[in-house]
C-alpha cells in the first residue's frame, strides 16, 4: 500500500496484482531495440533487464470532503475473461482493501475512468449466484459518452464486462451517468482524456494549491512520455489517444502536478519532467 498527501486530500493505492509482463502485450512497437534507447531511466522501476515491462492493476481512494472515492475497480474476482491471468480470479483485493482502512461498506462514490474490463471488475461480486454491487453505499459514476458507446456496441468481446460488472450497478439504481467534466466537488473533478476509448477520462485533484492527476488509461506505462506515439493494443482510436496523450504531456510537463499512473508500478507516483524532444516519468 502507499499513499499521498495532497493537501487536504489524500490518495492511497490497493494492489491487486503487479509485476513484468511483456512489453508487447502493452504496447506494441515496444520490441527490445527500441526500449534498450530509454534504458538509462526505465530500469530498474519500470522495466527490468529481460525486457520486460513492470505494470500495475491497482485502484486509488481518494479521500475528499468526507468522501472515499475509489476510482477504478481493477479487475474482480469469479469472472470468465479472455486473458489467462485475470481468469476466474479469487485474490484478495477486498481484504487489502479493508486492512487499508476502507472497508467496502465505507465507500461513497466510484469513479470508472472508462469501462474496460480491468477498470470495472470490482463494481460488482458474485453472491449465491448472482453479480451484486460490491460497495452498497456508493454512487457509480459512469461517463455518459463511455456507456452510450459500449452499451451501442453491445460490448461483449470480453467475458459479458458490461453483463457482468456495469449493468448491476445500474438494475441496482447506484448509477450516475455523468459528463466527462463533472465535478465532485471543491477538490476532485474529472478531465476528459479521450482516444484509448471515446469517453475516457482522468481525475485531477487540487488542494490548497498542490496538484495530482490519476491518468486512467491514457498512459499504459511511463515509457509513452518518451514515446507519445506509441499506442496501446486496445485504444479504440489509436490516434485521438496519440493526440490526447501528447497534450497531456505538453500541459503537466516541469509543473508541480504529481502524476498517479494507474497501470504505473511502485512507485506510480512522479512527474514529467521534458527530456530532449520529449519527456520522462521522474518517479517521487
Amino acid at each position: 500500500m502507499q499513499s499521498w498527501t495532497i493537501g487536504d486530500v489524500r490518495i492511497t493505492r490497493v494492489i491487486e496484482v503487479e509485476g513484468p509482463v511483456p512489453a508487447t502485450f502493452l504496447l506494441r512497437e515496444a520490441t527490445p531495440e527500441r526500449l534498450e534507447a530509454h534504458a538509462r531511466w526505465l530500469r530498474p522501476r519500470f522495466a527490468n533487464a529481460k525486457g520486460r515491462l513492470l505494470a500495475s492493476v491497482h485502484a486509488f481512494v481518494v479521500e475528499s470532503g468526507g468522501r472515499r472515492i475509489v476510482v477504478d475497480t481493477c479487475i474482480g474476482n469469479d469472472k470468465t475473461r479472455s486473458n489467462p491471468f485475470w481468469n476466474q480470479l479469487h485474490g484478495p483485493f477486498l481484504e487489502d482493501l479493508a486492512r487499508a482502512g476502507f472497508p467496502r461498506e465505507t465507500i461513497d462514490l466510484v469513479v470508472c475512468t472508462h469501462l474496460h474490463v480491468d477498470h470495472v471488475g470490482w463494481n460488482t461480486m458474485l453472491v449465491d449466484g448472482r453479480w451484486v454491487p460490491t460497495f452498497p453505499r456508493a454512487r457509480y459514476l459512469l461517463g455518459r459518452t463511455e456507456w452510450v458507446h459500449w452499451s451501442a456496441a453491445g460490448y461483449d468481446a470480453d467475458g459479458e464486462v458490461l453483463g457482468d460488472s456495469v449493468r448491476p450497478i445500474l438494475d441496482a439504481g447506484l448509477a450516475d451517468l455523468v459528463e466527462s467534466d463533472h465535478r465532485l466537488g471543491d477538490e476532485v473533478w474529472l478531465e476528459p482524456t479521450p482516444g484509448h476509448t471515446p469517453g475516457h477520462v482522468s481525475v485531477r485533484i487540487r488542494s490548497k494549491g498542490q496538484d495530482a492527476v490519476i491518468t486512467g488509461d491514457l498512459m499504459h506505462h511511463p515509457v509513452q512520455c518518451a514515446e507519445p506515439a506509441w499506442a496501446r493494443n486496445f485504444d479504440v482510436d489509436p490516434e485521438a489517444a496519440r493526440r490526447t496523450r501528447r497534450a497531456f504531456l505538453e500541459r503537466y510537463a516541469d509543473g508541480p502536478v504529481q502524476v498517479l499512473g494507474t497501470h504505473f508500478a511502485t512507485p506510480t507516483a512522479g512527474r514529467i519532467v521534458r527530456d530532449g524532444p520529449a519527456w520522462r516519468f521522474e518517479a517521487a
